[in-house]
């Protein structure tokens, strides 16, 4: 009976060990996936920095109840899984995402992002989210513009100044 219970103790403690390394965790229902659909499923977040688990519940519950991911105690019943995020959250709610429409027994059910629940409508939201790297590029041309504009409006005077010589400097020659 004693190793059964330690068992369980170590499971919640692998649990709790990576809701703390985890900086999001996403809960779906996967009833009726086959093995062969979960494998895949797993292979398509592994490169994202995400793994896809399956642990009883009650465990996950407990292991849930101290920290910043509490919220996934009232998001667990049934036969559910938990993706642990270490990586960007919205490319891993967007691949979930995609993965749910080819096969519709994947249902999001909600998740943990910053220590904040997000239902699914919030998860829908982050998987429409550019990625990092795209974002990063808006910013910076966000932030090149005023001065390009500046060194633009900066260059106008002389470049004017220089036309307005010329154009005396051809008047006064053709006159």
């Amino acid at each position: 009976m004693s190793t059964a219970r330690a068992e369980k103790a170590a499971v919640v403690a692998e649990v709790r060990d990576k809701f703390a390394a985890s900086n999001a965790v996403i809960v779906s229902e996967y009833r009726g996936l086959t093995v062969g659909a979960l494998a895949k499923l797993r292979r398509t977040l592994r490169p994202l920095g995400a793994e896809y688990k399956v642990y009883k519940n009650t465990l996950v519950k407990i292991a849930a109840r101290d920290g910043s991911m509490s919220a996934v105690e009232g998001m667990v019943g049934g036969p559910v899984a938990i993706t642990f995020i270490n990586g960007e959250v919205s490319a891993v709610a967007k691949a979930m995402r995609e993965f749910a429409k080819e096969n519709e027994a994947l249902k999001l059910k909600g998740g943990v992002v910053d220590g904040k629940a997000v239902d699914v409508k919030g998860l829908r939201a982050l998987a429409d989210l550019p990625s990092r790297e795209v974002m990063l590029a808006k910013l910076a041309g966000l932030l090149k513009a005023p001065m390009a504009n500046t060194a633009y409006m900066l260059s106008a005077l002389p470049r004017k100044a220089a036309y307005g010589l010329k154009a005396l400097v051809e008047q006064k020659e053709a006159a």
